[in-house]
């Protein structure tokens, strides 16, 4: 198939590509760097854990020898990495002087809410804290927070300990955000469930032969589920194939229905959150 044409773009102006997993982002930012030159940075939550190149699809060294790229691969496998810290580490390469315009591509929504709406900025919670957190009954952390959803409780309890404030003081502080939409070319990739479909199982057979299995099976004497970095879409099948508790074929139809889901709950947040980007046909 024919790439579409590229949209007439400033070249001064900041580029943000989102959409679904094997949409084609990747490709459409280097298209437009071959174009009119940036530097390509990286809003893929599992594209940055140093752990993983082949099975998070992360751009190939010979993609990143022709533009550059950043913030891939930069995380240790075993720290817990957030839209937070995506944000702080993304902010000097957006000031004056940083060097080419930042072409930002990826598929993790929170990413781009934090960098265009603003991300309250709440301090890290000790290790010491989330341990107790972790032992403590629901009912001894609930709030005034939905009673059915552990997660949201535990971490208002975690942060309303490590820091005295409670969630609503510190979004309430929320700080503008680092770059104005209507500021920016705002691209969002249109995939159809009946076009993308076929292409992430192409795709992931494609990882299967250039090595993702054996990048999970060396990261095996390490696995943590509790881990972002082996929630990454892919690695729990391939990690239970690895282990011996299913075959090849069943951990490659699991992990193909995964990867399904999860685009589908892209384009569910897309549609609700980026309704005034502009919306780009798959290539």
């Amino acid at each position: 198939m024919t790439a579409p044409p590229l949209p007439r773009l400033d070249p001064d102006r900041p580029v943000l590509i989102a959409g679904p997993t094997a949409s084609g982002k990747s490709d459409l930012a280097l298209r437009i760097a071959d174009a009119s030159g940036g530097v390509i940075i990286n809003a893929d939550a599992s594209q940055v854990y140093d752990c993983w190149r082949v099975v998070t699809a992360r751009p190939s060294p010979q993609d990143c020898a022709r533009h550059p790229h950043r913030l891939y691969g930069h995380v240790p496998w075993n720290v817990v990495h957030s839209a937070g810290d995506w944000l702080r580490e993304v902010a000097p390469l957006l000031r004056a002087g940083a060097g080419a315009r930042p072409i930002i591509v990826g598929g993790t929504g929170l990413f781009f809410a934090a960098l265009t709406q603003g991300l309250a900025d709440i301090p890290p919670v000790p290790p010491q804290v989330r341990a107790r957190a972790d032992k403590m009954a629901l009912a001894a952390l609930r709030d005034a927070l939905d009673p059915a959803n552990r997660a949201r409780v535990q971490r208002a309890w975690e942060v309303q300990q490590a820091t005295g404030r409670g969630l609503a003081a510190w979004h309430d502080a929320t700080p503008p955000p680092m770059l104005d939409v209507a500021a920016c070319h705002a691209l969002v990739l249109e995939a159809p469930r009946d076009w993308l479909s076929p292409r992430i199982a192409t795709r992931f057979d494609r990882m299967i032969a250039a090595g993702a299995l054996d990048e999970v099976a060396a990261m095996r004497a390490h696995h943590d589920p509790s881990l972002p970095a082996f929630r990454a879409i892919g690695v729990p099948e391939l990690m239970a194939h690895v282990a011996g508790d299913i075959d090849l074929d069943t951990a490659r139809d699991r992990a193909v229905i995964a990867t399904r889901q999860y685009a589908k709950r892209q384009r569910t947040w897309f549609r609700a959150r980026m309704a005034g980007w502009t919306p780009i046909a798959p290539g």
